[in-house]
């Protein structure tokens, strides 16, 4: 399947949440608490300003159905460090999707100027961990001098 990997406009914030929906409707859900319509994803959007941004991974033969997202995402109380996270249709998981969104994501970072990178990871979510480890790998060789931290979180701590 041909896909295409762009930055997120507002023109994506439905499709976003349809997936937030999606994931949190799944067994263990990550990351996301409380309901996400598309005027909270517009309202993150806005509030992330030029120092982060969201990507989409889309099907070019479905009309540019949106497959999953990942974003990136600034830290004011540590300006050389941003967050990353990725999120993928059930559906489509395990079709280097995710990998081709971190790509964007840590080129976006490059630009700006990032030193550290960190992710959200959930205990005892061991494809995320294999997932978010790869991408610690990628971080050097997009970003040379820039570190990757992966923190577990607990349920408590989920945005």
């Amino acid at each position: 399947m041909p896909v295409n990997v762009r930055q997120a406009t507002k023109a994506d914030a439905a499709a976003i949440a349809e997936i937030i929906t999606e994931l949190q409707r799944e067994r263990e859900p990550v990351g996301f608490r409380g309901a996400w319509d598309e005027a909270r994803v517009l309202q993150q959007m806005e509030r992330q300003g030029d120092a982060g941004a969201y990507f989409v991974v889309e099907d070019s033969d479905r009309g540019g159905r949106v497959l999953g997202f990942a974003a990136i995402d600034f830290n004011s109380e540590e300006p050389d460090q941003a967050t990353f996270g990725a999120w993928i249709r059930a559906v489509n998981r395990r079709q280097g999707h995710a990998s081709r969104l971190a790509e964007e994501c840590l080129a976006f970072a490059r630009t700006k100027g990032y030193k550290r990178i960190r992710a959200r990871l959930p205990e005892n979510n061991e494809p995320a961990l294999s997932y978010l480890s790869s991408i610690g790998a990628l971080v050097p060789l997009f970003n040379p001098g820039t570190s990757f931290e992966l923190p577990i979180y607990q349920e408590t701590d989920r945005p």
